[in-house]
């Protein structure tokens, strides 16, 4: 062989070295729109730098995704980093051995990280009763109220007040069916369980559960069968029969959403992070915004509502080297100019306050009026042992239960404090099972 033609392996060679990048595996729960968002951030990130690259792999809905995950650490095929939506995060923090904490991760890759800078909700669910936190924060919403100003109208109600209370539901909702300007008040997603129950406690600054709400460990009991449940079960049951509230469905109910877009029910509580989607879809009609109703005859209501949405986990089980890059980009993620854009693009809550500051500072709240309700609701007041939010193991299945007992009151066959008392008695057998496992 010659010397140019050794030399020019040679190159070859050094070249491909020089280049050679370090895959991080990010496994996510985000189709269509969103999953072109999370492909744009992967790659805004690698070509921000030549050593790592992130490798984002959408792996189904949540608990296909966490289902997946663990099996895929079980076979030594673990990702980096996987989404995980926050009534997960009981099960991975049982998941011992399986998860790096990013506390960890951060201290061990000098990396500038600072909990303080996230917004305290954030910051107080995904941290451990030390306050060391354990996820990442990436994806959070907290869910509002919109309602829809043409209806208001027709029905002689002011189409730039929103309802604030429990009784402005009932009352606007007479006058919206009985005038005619839809044939259904409200609309509700997750209608017994994030938002009637989960926040209704948070909102009111009663216990969801012992060991404050499952934050104290795994010797938790549920204890939301409280009488404000009660009696907003019992509402949402007579209300059903006039038109006031209409039901949509299990969990989320899908069926909500466009038939507030179809302008049949003319307010609907749902997701922060459904407003790119309610803009788009309500073609018809001007969208209000509003927070969560209360009972105004609690004191202290409202206190502040819970978060949603998810966090970034990093798996244990993988090369040092690898962990640099998985802290670079979770630094890069958490930067106030990357949040500002996700939270501007999609609806989620900035989880900083610097991204929060610039959004406000680029002017983007005074041009979209009530894009700024949802940090205002979960900033009402600083979060306490009963609004901090909910942590229990297997959250997913005990959400199924309170489901199923819902339904039973709108059906007839069970009053509202049975069905409530049946959902925590089969709740806690549910946390019990998990506490056996976990031990």
């Amino acid at each position: 062989m010659n010397r140019a033609a050794l030399a020019a392996i040679t190159l070859a060679l050094s070249t491909s070295v020089a280049f050679a990048q370090t895959e991080l595996n990010w496994w996510h729960s985000m189709g269509g729109e969103l999953g072109e968002r999370v492909e744009a951030l992967a790659a805004d990130f690698n070509a921000s730098q030549s050593e790592f690259k992130v490798v984002p792999s959408y792996r189904g809905e949540y608990e296909e995704s966490m289902i997946s995950t663990i099996a895929a650490f079980r076979a030594g095929e673990q990702p980096h980093l996987v989404q995980v939506y926050e009534v997960g995060t009981g099960t991975m923090m049982a998941a011992k051995g399986a998860v790096l904490p990013v506390y960890e991760l951060m201290a061990a890759h000098g990396s500038n990280f600072d909990p303080s800078a996230f917004l305290p909700v954030v910051t107080g669910y995904y941290t451990d009763t030390e306050g060391n936190m354990l996820s990442m924060p990436f994806n959070s919403s907290t869910p509002i109220l919109y309602y829809n100003k043409t209806a208001f109208e027709k029905a002689g109600l002011d189409p730039n007040v929103a309802p604030k209370t429990w009784a402005d539901i009932e009352n606007f909702g007479k006058k919206i069916v009985e005038s005619g300007a839809a044939t259904c008040g409200t609309a509700i997603s997750y209608s017994a369980t994030w938002i009637g129950t989960e926040n209704l406690s948070s909102l009111h600054n009663v216990p969801y559960g012992s060991l404050e709400n499952g934050f104290g460990g795994l010797g938790t009991e549920l204890t939301f069968n409280h009488d404000l449940s009660v009696r907003l079960w019992e509402k949402l049951a007579e209300w059903q029969k006039t038109g006031i509230y209409q039901y949509g469905g299990t969990s989320g109910g899908s069926d909500n959403a466009p038939r507030f877009y179809a302008g049949e029910c003319a307010i609907f509580m749902g997701s922060s992070a459904s407003r790119a989607g309610v803009l788009a879809n309500a073609k018809d009609f001007e969208v209000g915004f509003g927070m969560l109703p209360y009972f105004d005859d609690v004191d202290g209501a409202p206190q502040n509502s819970i978060i949603g949405g998810a966090t970034l986990w990093t798996l244990a089980g993988h090369e040092d080297a690898e962990y640099k890059g998985v802290a670079q980009f979770l630094n890069y993620l958490s930067s106030a100019e990357v949040q500002a854009k996700f939270h501007q693009e999609t609806g989620y809550l900035p989880v900083t306050q610097a991204a929060y500051e610039l959004t406000k500072s680029q002017g983007y709240y005074d041009a979209n009026p009530g894009s700024d309700i949802a940090i205002q609701q979960i900033n009402l007041n600083p979060p306490t042992e009963n609004s901090k939010g909910v942590r229990f193991g297997n959250m997913p299945q005990i959400r199924t239960v309170i489901d199923e007992e819902f339904q039973a009151v709108l059906n007839g066959s069970k009053s509202a404090k049975e069905a409530l008392d049946s959902a925590v008695a089969r709740g806690n057998d549910i946390l019990r099972e998990f506490e056996a496992a976990n031990q």
